[in-house]
């Protein structure tokens, strides 16, 4: 197949929803429609149901959550998909934010009964800043819920986006009878609950028709035509290059739970969709039809499979062709390398590939030489942008509750630290190793992973800071005042870059009005 072919065939996405909302079971039931599955699996923490594919950390299925992104990819209809599935979990956002740089579109799962939630509205705030084309999948509408008007007005509200439904249902909750598809001119029924598969749909061009009367019941058809006659009132047509532009967002209905609605949610997302589009450098863009490969580390996992202790950087492919065992730059460190075994995924299950193409994610096996941020070529010096780390507000000092695995332990955290799941700053009064998160779980995340993946047991103790910002200036005689006089406030992250660690709001705008010299950051890019 030509290489432009094959970028055309991409689609590279990522699922994100506020927690419970039912964003990895959507996952799930996509990998179960496109085949790369043949049972789905339940985000439970009871441990007899069958766990998520995507959750395959032990913690993830302990805890019935997401707390890392996971890459699946798998054929279907000839067009290649690679989901990411993120953490819905607001203590858990940086991952999904820094996973939002390497896809190309975005798939909103909302709770029909709870509306939009709130780490919904920021993960939204990300995507319209990227321009990035997002649909909504509303959820759970085999249970009771909010009127679907209602639950538009709050889409276009609080995520400020046009919205144009592509699909209706026909009741809720108990009185749920299916799905009419406005885009594909197609009538789903909702039948029996327990089913893997839903019944083939039925074409129904003519609504007037009264076959519909005898499929939904009369009552039920007649509130449908109504409601229908609205949407086309008050609803623009749907146009792709809106959407593409990311103006509009196309809204399905459906249960994810029982398949519901999800494969015409797939079968327009392959067509819809954007295959792999430009990426932004500090050089230039890059286009994915560029011959000469280019890709960048978004994402870095330690311990995928316990048994070998292998650490992979996830690479998003950005233009060109990657080639197994071939020469590529790493800008960073200016060296070449060569990768025997690149890997694509099925959530914690790899499988060694010859080439892959713009669009696709590649695993790359490495001994800590890599970051997130860095760039691979074919040799020209490109920097790719967008890749954020946020000023940490929780923070604790870490120390080792066993002095027998001090080696073990430090370990542990350099390669926690370097997937970014927190933030390491070293103390210039004391020396001390402090952990900064985003949220409080991510604690317990590390606490339990540095336990059973490494060995080694750790103990936080309580420090009061405010929030951590990175800082600089031309001004040399003033940066080293403001280091002299803040000594006990003053660390090193692990590139070397000096953070200021304000105790409180107010210590932090004194040091800003007092040392207008000097810029303070609250995100890094890596």
């Amino acid at each position: 197949m030509k290489f432009i072919d094959e970028i055309k065939r991409r689609r590279t996405f990522a699922i994100v929803s506020h927690p419970d909302a039912g964003k990895t079971t959507l996952t799930e039931k996509l990998l179960l429609f496109g085949g790369a599955i043949h049972v789905a699996g339940a985000v439970k923490s009871n441990k007899i149901k069958r766990t998520a594919t995507s959750d395959f950390m032990e913690i993830e299925r302990q805890r019935g959550i997401s707390v890392a992104t996971s890459v699946m990819g798998f054929e279907y209809n000839n067009i290649k998909i690679n989901i990411l599935d993120t953490p819905g979990h607001k203590d858990f956002a940086e991952d999904t934010y820094r996973t939002l740089t390497a896809v190309d579109s975005v798939i909103v799962v909302i709770d029909a009964a709870k509306g939009v939630e709130s780490q919904t509205e920021k993960l939204m705030n990300v995507c319209r800043m990227r321009n990035t084309p997002v649909i909504v999948f509303i959820n759970k509408l085999d249970r009771e819920g909010k009127d679907p008007f209602d639950l538009l007005d709050e889409i276009e509200e609080k995520l400020k986006i046009k919205v144009r439904p592509l699909s209706w249902p026909i009741g809720i909750g108990k009185s749920f009878k299916g799905v009419y598809n406005l885009y594909e001119h197609k009538l789903n029924i909702f039948t029996q609950a327990d089913k893997q598969i839903a019944e083939k749909p039925i074409e129904l061009l003519d609504l007037d028709s009264k076959d519909l009367d005898y499929y939904v019941t009369e009552n039920s058809a007649d509130l449908l035509r109504e409601e229908l006659n609205l949407i086309n009132g008050v609803y623009s047509d749907f146009i792709l290059d809106d959407y593409l532009e990311a103006k509009i967002s196309p809204v399905f209905f459906g249960s994810a739970l029982y398949n519901f609605g999800v494969k015409e949610l797939l079968d327009c997302f392959i067509n819809i969709a954007p295959s792999p589009t430009q990426s932004k450098t500090v050089e230039r863009f890059v286009s994915p039809e560029e011959e000469k490969f280019s890709g960048f580390v978004f994402k870095i996992h330690a311990n995928m499979d316990p048994n070998h202790r292998d650490r992979l950087a996830f690479v998003k492919i950005c233009s060109g062709t990657f080639k197994r065992n071939t020469n590529y730059l790493h800008i960073r460190l200016g060296k070449k390398l060569k990768f025997s075994s690149p890997t694509a995924f099925m959530a914690s299950k790899k499988s060694v590939i010859e080439e892959a193409f713009p669009g696709d994610i590649v695993g790359l096996h490495d001994t800590g030489s890599f970051k997130i941020g860095d760039t691979f070529t074919e040799g020209e010096q490109l920097h790719f942008t967008g890749i954020p780390n946020f000023a940490p507000e929780l923070f604790r000092y870490i120390d080792n509750a066993d002095p027998m695995k001090s080696k073990q332990l430090n370990k542990g955290i350099i390669q926690l630290m370097d997937e970014g799941v927190a933030q390491l700053f070293i103390s210039t009064l004391n020396g001390r190793k402090i952990i900064g998160t985003v949220g409080a779980l991510q604690f317990e995340v590390i606490q339990y992973r540095l336990l059973h993946e490494y060995g080694a047991q750790c103990r936080y103790e309580p420090i009061s800071l405010y929030k951590a910002c990175w800082f600089e200036s031309d001004n040399e005689e003033k940066l080293s005042d403001f280091k002299s006089r803040k000594y006990k406030f003053i660390a090193k992250d692990k590139f070397q870059r000096h953070v200021f660690l304000a105790d409180s709001a107010y210590s932090l705008q004194m040091a800003q009005e007092k040392f207008p010299e000097i810029k303070f950051y609250f995100t890094s890019e890596v």
